[in-house]
C-alpha cells in the first residue's frame, strides 16, 4: 500500500529521549504530524509495530533507534494509528497529537486576565466532538509546571503516554483524547520546576470523583438533567426576599437516615424521603452541608478538594440535580454550604499544585490555618479569585441552587483570626482586615446576584464586622443574610441554666434586640451546636425528661417568634437526646415517645404559623416589626412582644413564661383592643403538654398595662410560649 516504503525522517535523538522519558515541555512540537505534513511521530509504550492508516492507505512507523517506544514514519491525511501489541493483538485508535487546540483565544484571554466567570466550561474534563472525533478534552491551570500529563486507567497511569499541550502565558495545559468516554478515572502527573516529580493531582475543576478513600477524578458529563423548575425560578426572588418566611432545615446527607440503618441514602432516595419529610414539617428551605467532594468523612465536607464535584457518596451529578429539582417541585429552596475559606493539605489536592504555592499563600502566616491544619486561598491572585467566583456560579448555574451559605467568613476577613501576635502579617495599612478576602466576598456576591437574581447568599460570620448583609454599593460585603451567632450564644446560655437562676441572666434574652435589625439575620441552631461534647438541644435543657421537653418547646416558641429567619439542624426538630454522630443515622426511634413526637408536631405547627402570619416574617429585618410589651418582669421571667407586618396584617403577640411555675391571672398589655386567638401554645396536649392555657382566645380589657391602653389576664403554663393572633372582621 502507499507509504509502506517511505523512510522515516531524522528525529533529533535528544528530543526523542525526552518524549520517551515524559520530560518534553512541548510534546505537540514533536508528536503527531510534522509542521510540513510529511512525517508522523508517535510514542506508544509497549507497542511492537505501528502503522498510520486511513480508509485507503497504510504507512508503517519505524522505531527510533535512540528512544524506546518512539515511532517515526511518513504522514497520511486523516490518519489513525494501528498498533500491534505483544502477543499479536491489534488495536486501531486516533492519535491525540494530530488534533489542534480546543481552547479559543477569548478563553485564553479571560483565563489569563482572571475574569472567566464560566471557568468550568473550559477547564476540567469535557466530553466533546472535536474535529469530527468524539472524546474528552482535559484542561488544567499549572503555570509553573515544566510538563503536565494526563494519566488514568486508559493509559496504565503512564505519565509518558499523554503529555499535554502548554497554552503559554495562560498557564493552562490541555489535550483532547479521542475515544475516551464517561466514567474514565484520571489525575494529572506534573513535573515542577527543575523536573521535580510531584504527587499525582486530582482535577481542580473535576466534576466527579472516585469513592473515597480512592482519590482519582472521574469524567462526568454536565447538563444531562432536564429541569422542570422554571416556575420555581420565576418566583424565587419573592421566596428568598427579606420580608418572606424562611425556615431552613439543615442536613448532613450521610447521617440523616440510612438504608437499613447502614449505608447513606442516595440522592434519588433523598429526593423523596428527605424532601417529603422537610416539606411535611413546613420548612421553606433545605440546607445541605458541603456536598463538594472531600477525602475525609469526619470533616463533614468542610475540607473539600473537589470543589466542582458533588460527592459521589450519594450518587452522580445528574442525580444531585434531580434532588434539587424535586425539592423545588415540593416548594423547598435548596441551599448548600460553600467553603471558599480553606482547603486540606492532602497531597492529591490543591496544595503546591504545580510545585509552587499556586492556590495558597506561600507564607504560612497568611496561607495556613492553625486551627484546622488547612491551607488558605490567595485571594489576591486574580486566577485564584476567578476560580472561586466561578465555582460559586457553577453551583448556582449547573444545579439551580437557591443560595450558598458561606462558611467561616470571619476566618477570611481577619488576618489575625485565631493567631497570636507575630503569627500574622498586617495589611498594607497595618491593620488586621484582609482586604483581598473582603474584595473577593464582594465580587462573588455581586456576580452571584447579578447572574442569578433571587438567590440568597448567606454568611456564617461570628464577629461584629459591619455591613455583612449590606449592599456592596453601600460599603457592605453584599450578602443577603448573616447568621446571628450572638443571639445563638446568648439564647443557648440562658436556656441551659436552671430556671431558678435565669432571673440573673435576663439580659441574655433582651440585649439581642438592640442589634437585631442591623443586619438581615438568620437565627441558627446548626450542627456546630450539637457536636464536640456540646450535647444535643434536648441535652442542653435543664431538669428531668419532662422539664427538658418543656424547656425545648419553649425555646422553639421563643425562636420562631423572634425577629429573624430560622435554621434548625436535623434531629433537633424532635429533640434527639444524643449528640449528633456523623457516622450513624438520627435516633428516629425516640419518636415512639409522645414527648419527642410532640416536639416534632410543635415545629411543624410553628413553621405553618410563621408562614401563615405575615407579622411573624415581614418585619424580620425591620425594627418597625417588633415592640416589647413586657421586658422587665425579671423576677417572673415572663417576656411579651408584638410582631407587626404590613398595614392590614393581623398583629401577633408572643408571651413566654420561662419558669416551671404556672401563672394565672397574669396581666399583659395588648397593642389593640378586641379578641385575640390563642393560635399556638407550646403546652398543648398535641405537643405532649399539660393543655393549660386560655381556652382558645382572650378578650382585652380597658385596663392599661405597660405602655398599652388595654390588656388581658392570661394563664401562662410553666415553661411555655403562647402566640396570640389579632382577630379582624
Amino acid at each position: 500500500m502507499a507509504g509502506e516504503s517511505a523512510a522515516p525522517f531524522a528525529l533529533d535523538a535528544a528530543a526523542a529521549r525526552r518524549i520517551a522519558g515524559g520530560t518534553h515541555a512541548d510534546p505537540f512540537a514533536v508528536l503527531g504530524p510534522s509542521d510540513d505534513g510529511r512525517h508522523i511521530v508517535a510514542h506508544l509504550p509497549g507497542a511492537e509495530r505501528v502503522w498510520a492508516v486511513n480508509d485507503t492507505d497504510r504507512a508503517e512507523l519505524h522505531p527510533h533507534s535512540d528512544a524506546e517506544a518512539v515511532f517515526v514514519g511518513a504522514a497520511l491525511p486523516f490518519y489513525r494509528l494501528r498498533i500491534q501489541w505483544p502477543g499479536g493483538a491489534v488495536e486501531e485508535r486516533e492519535d491525540p497529537y494530530r488534533f489542534g487546540p480546543v481552547l479559543g483565544q477569548i478563553d485564553e484571554y479571560l483565563i489569563g486576565e482572571g475574569t472567566h466567570r464560566r471557568l468550568w466550561e473550559v477547564l476540567g474534563a469535557h466530553r466533546i466532538t472535536h474535529e469530527r472525533a468524539d472524546g474528552v478534552h482535559f484542561a488544567v491551570w499549572a503555570p509553573n509546571a515544566e510538563r503536565v500529563s494526563i494519566v488514568g486507567d486508559f493509559n496504565g497511569w503512564n505519565p509518558t503516554a499523554h503529555p499535554m499541550r502548554s497554552r503559554g502565558a495562560t498557564g493552562v495545559w490541555e489535550i483532547f483524547l479521542p475515544g475516551l468516554g464517561e466514567g474514565a478515572v484520571y489525575k494529572y502527573d506534573i513535573l515542577g520546576e527543575g523536573g521535580r516529580q510531584l504527587p499525582l493531582k486530582a482535577d481542580p475543576v473535576g466534576f466527579g470523583s472516585e469513592h473515597p478513600p480512592a482519590t482519582g477524578s472521574v469524567v462526568r458529563p454536565l447538563g444531562r438533567h432536564r429541569w422542570q423548575d422554571a416556575g420555581w425560578i420565576d418566583r424565587r426572588a419573592a421566596i428568598n426576599a427579606v420580608d418572606a418566611p424562611m425556615s431552613v432545615y439543615e442536613v448532613h446527607l450521610g447521617s440523616w437516615r440510612r438504608a437499613a440503618g447502614e449505608r447513606p441514602l442516595s440522592y434519588l432516595e433523598l429526593a423523596t424521603e428527605l424532601v417529603d419529610y422537610a416539606a411535611d414539617l413546613g420548612f421553606t428551605h433545605l440546607e445541605v452541608m458541603p456536598i463538594s467532594e472531600h477525602p475525609f468523612d469526619g470533616s463533614w465536607g468542610y475540607q473539600p478538594i473537589g470543589l466542582f464535584a458533588p460527592t459521589v457518596r450519594h450518587g452522580t451529578p445528574e442525580e444531585f440535580a434531580a434532588l434539587v429539582d424535586r425539592a423545588h417541585a415540593r416548594g423547598l429552596g435548596m441551599i448548600a454550604d460553600w467553603v471558599p475559606g480553606h482547603f486540606p493539605t492532602d497531597q492529591h489536592g490543591l496544595g503546591r499544585f504545580d510545585g509552587t504555592a499556586l492556590y495558597e499563600h506561600r507564607d504560612p502566616r497568611e496561607g495556613f490555618h492553625p486551627d484546622w491544619n488547612t491551607l488558605i486561598f490567595n485571594y489576591g491572585r486574580p486566577e485564584v479569585l476567578n476560580y472561586l467566583v466561578s465555582n460559586a456560579l457553577y453551583w448556582l448555574d449547573e444545579y439551580h441552587l437557591d443560595g450558598l451559605r458561606v462558611d467561616a467568613v470571619a476566618s477570611m476577613i481577619y488576618r489575625d483570626y485565631s493567631r497570636r501576635a507575630g503569627e500574622w502579617i498586617p495589611n498594607a495599612d497595618g491593620g488586621r482586615e484582609n482586604y483581598e478576602a473582603i474584595e473577593f466576598l464582594r465580587r462573588v456576591n455581586v456576580a452571584a446576584y447579578g447572574e442569578h437574581p433571587g438567590i440568597a447568599m448567606i454568611a456564617e460570620e461570628s464577629t461584629t464586622f459591619p455591613g455583612v448583609s449590606h449592599g456592596v454599593d453601600r460599603g457592605g460585603l453584599g450578602f443577603g443574610y448573616k447568621w446571628n451567632l450572638g443571639w445563638m450564644n446568648d439564647s443557648l446560655s440562658y436556656f441551659g441554666k436552671d430556671p431558678v437562676y435565669r432571673r440573673h441572666h435576663h439580659d441574655q434574652l433582651t440585649f439581642g434586640i438592640t442589634y437585631a435589625f442591623t443586619e438581615n439575620f438568620v437565627l441558627p441552631i446548626s450542627h456546630d451546636e450539637v457536636v464536640h461534647g456540646k450535647g444535643s438541644m434536648y441535652g442542653r435543657m435543664p431538669g428531668n425528661h419532662a422539664d427538658k421537653l418543656g424547656n425545648l418547646k419553649a425555646f422553639y416558641g421563643y425562636m420562631w417568634g423572634y425577629p429573624g429567619k430560622k435554621l434548625l439542624f436535623m434531629g433537633q426538630e424532635f429533640g434527639q437526646p444524643a449528640e449528633w454522630d456523623h457516622g450513624s443515622e438520627l435516633d428516629w426511634g425516640v419518636l415512639r415517645d409522645p414527648g419527642h413526637a410532640g416536639v416534632q408536631s410543635l415545629v411543624r405547627d410553628l413553621n405553618r404559623l410563621y408562614r401563615a402570619q405575615p407579622a411573624l416574617h415581614r418585619g424580620d429585618a425591620d425594627g418597625r416589626g417588633f415592640q416589647w410589651l413586657l421586658v422587665d418582669a425579671v423576677d417572673d421571667q415572663v417576656f411579651a412582644w408584638l410582631r407587626r407586618g404590613a398595614p392590614g396584617d393581623p398583629h401577633v403577640v408572643v408571651v413566654l413564661n420561662l419558669t416551671p411555675v404556672e401563672r394565672t391571672g397574669y396581666r399583659v398589655g395588648f397593642p389593640v383592643p378586641g379578641r385575640w386567638t390563642e393560635a399556638l401554645n407550646t403546652d398543648s396536649e398535641a405537643y405532649g403538654g399539660g393543655n393549660r392555657g386560655n381556652t382558645g382566645a382572650i378578650e382585652t380589657e380597658e385596663v392599661p398595662a405597660g405602655d398599652e391602653a388595654q390588656s388581658a389576664m392570661l394563664t401562662l403554663p410553666p415553661l411555655s410560649a403562647i402566640y396570640f393572633v389579632e382577630e379582624r372582621s
